[in-house]
């Protein structure tokens, strides 16, 4: 077995880069999420990933249940997570939703990911969280070493 050094405070630091790098890295992602909660708007990170697993779907019958699913859930009026979005996407979402496509909640997913960029993810960078994880991983000798498969 061979072993590479990999510097955590480095991969953390990465996550400061855009919010791109932050969303694909599962530590990050945790780390984004648990910071949105501590602010009460973890409904847009999570509207987001639902958004995200959706345009993955193959099945049409999934594609509709999942689609119901998200609208019930972020969309409409009232929902448990309503995510603040325009009125007109709203209401696009909300005609289209009986025949919902792949792209049905497009729209919808750039303004929260601009909402997100925007707001969000530079108040992140100047949490307490996103600090005492950096600070965290800055302890001298402080070595993760993962085995390279």
């Amino acid at each position: 077995i061979c072993c590479f050094y990999r510097s955590p405070t480095a991969e953390t630091m990465t996550w400061s880069e855009n919010m791109d790098t932050l969303l694909a890295n599962q530590a990050g992602l945790d780390a984004f999420r648990i910071f949105l909660k501590s602010e009460f708007s973890e409904e847009n990170v999570e509207f987001w990933l639902a958004c995200e697993d959706f345009k993955k779907t193959k099945n049409a019958d999934k594609i509709a249940s999942k689609a119901k699913m998200i609208y019930s859930e972020f969309i409409e009026a009232d929902a448990p997570k309503e995510i603040n979005i325009d009125f007109s996407t709203r209401d696009l979402i909300s005609k289209n939703i009986a025949e919902p496509t792949l792209k049905c909640f497009d729209e919808a997913q750039k303004l929260i990911y601009c909402l997100m960029a925007k707001d969000s993810f530079p108040r992140f960078l100047k949490s307490e969280i996103y600090k005492k994880l950096v600070n965290s991983q800055q302890v001298p000798n402080h070595k993760k070493w993962l085995p390279f498969l």
